[in-house]
């Protein structure tokens, strides 16, 4: 498994995009935010965008803010309710008085998760998801992927079920190295490269025992089990082991 972070260019466009839910229109759109992907022991109480190809100066507070991740083509990727924003400073370039740099204070929440920006980035410039991806990136971000799966996965309609992978669902346990990695894995077993199929195991039975979609999976065919069970723990892999045959799922065990 390698350790090397998969190579992104930095592109032109406005990779978020800030507006109000009610109001509506556009408050700010910038191709970076410095300040929002943070530890949660560590939040500033602003945050600046880098790289603005638009700004509402009109309009310096809004309360209902919605800062959207957008890719290549436009379309919102992701999705994060920040509250009230207030427009701060704003820098502009010498020649043209363009914005080059906003500042607001943000008083909702920030994204725990530093390593999703790197991520965002990839998934808004690099095209469609690939199989094993999350696999590339270092061990430590296995989170912030699933935080990122998790995000897109609503953000874009989808719910909480089943929509893909016709047949047996393979997982394989040699590649959870994290109680994370085992989700990302199982989303991507279940609904394909950047799918989503449960953050922890409550998520898990509800994505299960869905209404919609094409209902549970019939049989998972888990392999290398016992790598899970030395890496994840016994009790864990217990209960999954233990809600899985709740509802009836085929799990053989390899």
């Amino acid at each position: 498994m390698s350790e090397r972070l998969p190579v992104v260019d930095k592109v032109d466009l406005p990779l978020y995009v800030v507006f109000g839910e009610e109001v509506g229109g556009v408050l700010i759109a910038a191709e970076e935010v410095e300040g929002f992907f943070v530890d949660a022991a560590d939040k500033p109480s602003e945050v600046t965008f880098v790289g603005v190809h638009e700004v509402d100066r009109s309009r310096r507070r809004v309360e209902d803010a919605v800062m959207t991740v957008v890719n290549r083509q436009r379309e919102k990727i992701g999705e994060y309710f920040i509250g009230r924003v207030v427009l701060g400073d704003v820098h502009v370039e010498q020649s043209g008085g363009k914005a080059k740099r906003v500042t607001c204070r943000l008083f909702g929440d920030r994204c725990d998760y530093p390593e999703a920006k790197k991520i965002w980035l990839r998934w808004a410039t690099g095209g469609a998801h690939e199989k094993g991806e999350w696999l590339r990136w270092p061990v430590n971000y296995q989170g912030a992927w699933l935080h990122v799966v998790q995000n897109s996965w609503f953000a874009t309609s989808h719910r909480a079920a089943r929509y893909g992978a016709e047949g047996d669902i393979y997982l394989d346990g040699a590649q959870m190295m994290t109680r994370p990695g085992f989700y990302c894995a199982l989303g991507e077993a279940v609904n394909g490269p950047g799918g989503y199929f449960g953050s922890n195991l409550d998520a898990v039975a509800d994505c299960i025992s869905s209404p919609f979609g094409e209902g549970p999976p019939e049989k998972i065919i888990w392999q290398n089990f016992r790598t899970s069970q030395e890496v994840l723990g016994h009790a864990f892999l217990d209960s999954v082991v233990k809600l899985m045959r709740e509802f009836r799922i085929d799990l053989a065990i390899c």
